[in-house]
């Protein structure tokens, strides 16, 4: 009798947790479109809403970008775990978004890695989070990439006061001191953080290169939709810049971005303030750059978490074995 009081108990606050993870999802992201002091959301109704360019073939095509995208995230994550178990598109989609709506209150989504591993036996948490974060280093190596070309155009074309041989100096700086760090402590520091580092470089090794090369190809793919979707929603407004011009300052802005830390409710705040300084350096105004984050992060953010609130109301606790 006690242990079917107990297992009932345990099966409401877990639903009362579920439940709570989803509501404060919704809540945050309804706080987000409300309290947003730099665009009022009735104003970004009423220009989306005037804005003839916004047709149904137009909303139709953003959403098939935004599917491609978290399309191309949910199979990197399938092909990413196969090194461990394999498992269909159907339940990678389902990891990965009922993932993202539980990780949107943490720092960087960091919950994600958690929320990820919960679906899988205990002995091989460790294993998922470590592939959860080789599969998020090459996005952001990706991003890395192509935010150093544009940052790099960036400050060529438009003589932005940034000392390359005062970075590199500091980058040299910075590896000389880790040199001599490495010396004086009778590698006793070094050899903690290898032995931190030892898990992930071993989960690392048994990756094969066919995996690697995948993993590596899904995520430069996937930097080009969600980008290429920028440009368009840009077009959309009104602001028509070559291609490759709009992707410098795109690139820059998702280096910028990615490197700050912040909250989900943060988030399109850093990325709109951020957007707004670069852009208005080719003269484009601060509404539609404010209106073309808002409606990124909607599609790629807000869109994906509804969905994703389903399969955490769904999820069930694994049985381990």
């Amino acid at each position: 009798m006690n242990i079917t009081a107990s297992y009932k108990t345990n099966q409401f606050f877990f639903v009362l947790i579920k439940l709570s993870l989803v509501l404060g999802a919704f809540y945050f992201i309804y706080y987000k479109l409300t309290q947003n002091e730099a665009l009022d959301l009735p104003v970004f109704v009423a220009l989306l809403a005037s804005n003839p360019q916004f047709s149904t073939l137009n909303i139709v095509f953003l959403i098939v970008l935004t599917c491609s995208n978290w399309g191309l995230e949910i199979r990197k994550w399938q092909v990413l775990v196969g090194s461990l178990s394999k498992i269909t598109f159907k339940a990678a989609s389902q990891q990965t978004l009922g993932a993202l709506t539980a990780s949107l209150l943490t720092p960087n989504r960091i919950g994600d890695y958690g929320a990820k591993a919960l679906y899988y036996q205990p002995q091989n948490r460790t294993k998922i989070v470590l592939l959860n974060l080789f599969g998020n280093t090459m996005q952001m190596i990706v991003t890395l990439v192509f935010g150093v070309i544009g940052l790099t155009t960036l400050a060529k074309d438009y003589k932005l006061p940034l000392n390359f041989k005062y970075l590199i100096n500091v980058g040299l700086a910075v590896l000389a001191s880790l040199i001599i760090l490495y010396r004086m402590s009778s590698y006793n520091v070094f050899k903690k953080i290898v032995n931190k580092l030892y898990p992930f470089v071993l989960v690392l090794k048994r990756l094969s290169p066919k995996t690697k090369r995948v993993t590596l190809i899904i995520s430069g793919l996937r930097y080009l939709v969600f980008s290429f979707q920028f440009y368009v929603i840009l077009a959309l407004f009104g602001i028509e810049i070559p291609y490759l011009e709009a992707m410098m300052l795109i690139s820059t802005l998702y280096l910028f971005s990615s490197i700050m830390p912040s909250i989900f409710i943060f988030d399109v705040l850093i990325k709109s303030s951020i957007a707004v300084y670069l852009f208005a350096l080719i003269g484009v105004g601060a509404l539609p750059i404010l209106c073309t984050t808002t409606l990124m992060w909607s599609l790629n953010f807000v869109l994906p978490s509804c969905l994703g609130s389903y399969f955490v109301l769904k999820f069930k606790p694994v049985k381990t074995t």
